[in-house]
């Protein structure tokens, strides 16, 4: 069942890295933060300092676990790991430029060779997120942006639209069943003077 349960959880993807600099396809590879992505983890930290976050689960990918451990220094929450948190496997796409072959393997009419289908994606992250939010809520998920393409569609949202690096994005359930889940960005706050 690719669901998600209807409870209210953040969802913050990892800092930036050098594929993500150049544009290039990364999926399962494990690609570490760069310097700015280290940076954004730690703004990342401190704009989840001023909600309550009781659980917070990451990718096993070391960009995810970094932010993770980010935001785990600044909120004295601990994390753990989920494996169907790690980005999808773009096969023979890895390490190359992004391009229009995006908008087919989400509409499951191409999967490159040795990648994971979208739909495949999209019931594996379900259940890592369901997993997630049967701890003490609110949960935080760190993870990656295709695999929240695939959240997003679960979530009756347009799926093909790229998360930024490093927000904390709070995510709601409808209150009315089948309508489509609402994303609110966390602000950054205003510089007083």
């Amino acid at each position: 069942m690719d669901r998600l349960t209807h409870v209210p959880f953040w969802f913050l993807r990892h800092g930036e890295t050098d594929w993500n600099l150049q544009n290039l396809s990364q999926g399962d590879v494990d690609i570490p933060l760069n310097a700015t992505g280290r940076a954004q983890a730690r703004q990342a930290a401190e704009l989840m300092r001023g909600h309550t976050v009781v659980t917070i689960v990451s990718s096993t990918l070391s960009r995810a676990m970094d932010t993770a451990a980010a935001v785990s220094a600044v909120t004295g929450v601990p994390f753990t790991t989920d494996d169907g948190l790690r980005e999808t496997k773009f096969g023979e796409q890895e390490g190359k430029p992004m391009g229009d072959w995006y908008d087919d393997w989400i509409a499951g009419t191409y999967t490159p060779e040795g990648a994971e289908t979208f739909a495949g994606l999209r019931a594996r992250v379900v259940g890592a997120i369901n997993r997630a939010l049967e701890n003490p809520a609110p949960v935080l998920i760190v993870a990656h942006g295709a695999l929240f393409r695939a959240v997003r569609s679960a979530m009756g949202l347009e799926p093909n639209v790229r998360t930024p690096n490093a927000v904390p994005i709070f995510c709601e359930p409808p209150a009315a069943e089948g309508a489509a889940w609402t994303l609110t960005p966390a602000e950054i706050p205003a510089v007083a003077g």
